[in-house]
């Protein structure tokens, strides 16, 4: 316990200070407490300082440290469902569900068109063909979820029409990943082989519907008989309990738990003091202890020290632009073909090329199947953090401000 709670006490430390230098230097809080992470891990501290870093970070002390940085998340993204505007999802929803769909197939089309060079050079023995570029299509196409509801949440843009759409598309490409993710495992046989491809879809089906038709409606009964009281301790435990179970419900389906947290934060009640009263509660501890250690465990794992010589960096730009164009290029031409002006398709095809975290998390898993080799999971990493850092730059170049003023226009096509 000693040991935990000094690295809770470093990590907190490093990533508030990074992410206080981040906003100073224009960039999202969330940018900072990832290279908080690379700071405290292998790239600087364990490589200038051994000893010191085995002492205070082992490899065997990170397994609480990550469970209890994950529940952070897991409330945090229940936050961000909770407030979405369904009002701004209904006038936006042609622009989400197309804009996700191409943003998924053009970054799987760039991928496969780099795939066979990526894997004659940097994938590892005896990988399969149709995997590699499984797991490289997946790694280009997905959207880091939290990250991407930090960006919002930090420029105030998350209850705009730009910023749920950007979340509504994000989620449905998450679902898509994982969904491909699971598949992709299922090839090399490291799927859980409790439950094959058919028996997780429907798993799926039953649990939208559990939550859409089942818990929804449950809380629009519950809104019906004590709407006219605060939300009571005892409702907000029933709460946090509903949000940790649609959670693990998600995990064991073989999703994430980070989907089933945000869908109960859909099935909310949208009750204004409620809304007001759960995030009063819940954000302070969450975005100041909890989350800062999640992002600062991720820049952790990075190991930028893997990355030598002109020829690795000239591939690696080689995949930054092939994931760039795929992922931002792709939402800017649906959302020009749906209607939105370039300002605002530019300004959800930066949000969507946010990726960090999820991407992280997808390129350990494909590391540890032996589908990418050490140079190459770096290389993906450092597209991550680049595609991450130049989201809120776009932003600014293209006049979003925070608050969404600029933002406000994009519900205009849809609405008319």
């Amino acid at each position: 316990m000693t040991l935990l709670l000094l690295q809770m006490t470093v990590v907190l430390l490093v990533a508030l200070l990074c992410g206080w230098v981040a906003r100073k230097l224009g960039q999202a809080r969330v940018i900072g407490e990832i290279v908080g992470g690379i700071l405290v891990g292998p790239s600087v501290f364990g490589r200038f300082e051994p000893h010191a870093a085995q002492a205070l970070f082992p490899i065997s002390s990170l397994g609480s440290f990550e469970v209890l940085s994950t529940i952070g998340l897991i409330l945090f993204l229940f936050l961000i469902g909770s407030e979405l505007d369904y009002d701004h999802l209904r006038r936006q929803r042609k622009t989400a569900v197309f804009a996700s769909g191409v943003s998924i197939f053009f970054p799987f089309l760039m991928a496969v068109l780099v795939a066979h060079a990526l894997r004659i050079r940097f994938a590892p023995d005896g990988i399969g063909r149709v995997p590699f570029v499984l797991f490289l299509g997946i790694s280009m196409s997905i959207t880091a979820f939290p990250v991407l509801a930090r960006i919002l949440e930090e420029r105030k843009l998350q209850s705009t029409p730009l910023g749920a759409t950007a979340l509504m598309c994000a989620a449905v490409d998450d679902v898509a990943a994982w969904t491909l993710l699971a598949f992709a495992l299922t090839l090399l046989g490291n799927g859980s082989p409790a439950m094959s491809m058919p028996v997780r879809m429907l798993w799926l089906a039953g649990y939208l519907v559990v939550m859409l038709f089942g818990v929804r409606p449950l809380g629009t009964w519950l809104v019906r008989r004590q709407s006219s009281i605060g939300l009571s301790y005892e409702l907000l435990g029933v709460i946090i309990a509903v949000v940790l179970g649609s959670a693990a419900a998600t995990d064991a389906i073989g999703i994430h738990p980070l989907f089933g947290a945000f869908m109960a934060g859909l099935c909310f009640p949208r009750i204004e003091r409620w809304q007001a009263a759960v995030r009063t509660r819940l954000d302070m501890l969450v975005s100041v202890l909890l989350l800062p250690m999640f992002f600062a465990l991720t820049g952790m794992r990075t190991r930028l020290d893997l990355l030598s010589g002109p020829r690795i960096w000239l591939w690696t730009g080689v995949v930054l632009v092939a994931a760039v164009a795929g992922k931002m290029g792709g939402a800017v031409l649906a959302a020009r073909w749906t209607g939105q002006s370039w300002r605002h398709a530019l300004a959800l095809g930066a949000l969507l090329n946010t990726r960090g975290l999820v991407e992280l998390i997808v390129l350990n898993i494909a590391y540890n199947a032996h589908v990418f080799s050490p140079t190459l999971f770096t290389m993906l990493v450092v597209m991550a953090l680049v595609t991450t850092m130049i989201t809120t730059p776009i932003l600014n170049l293209i006049g979003v401000e925070d608050g969404g003023k600029e933002a406000q226009d994009m519900a205009a096509p849809e609405a008319a």
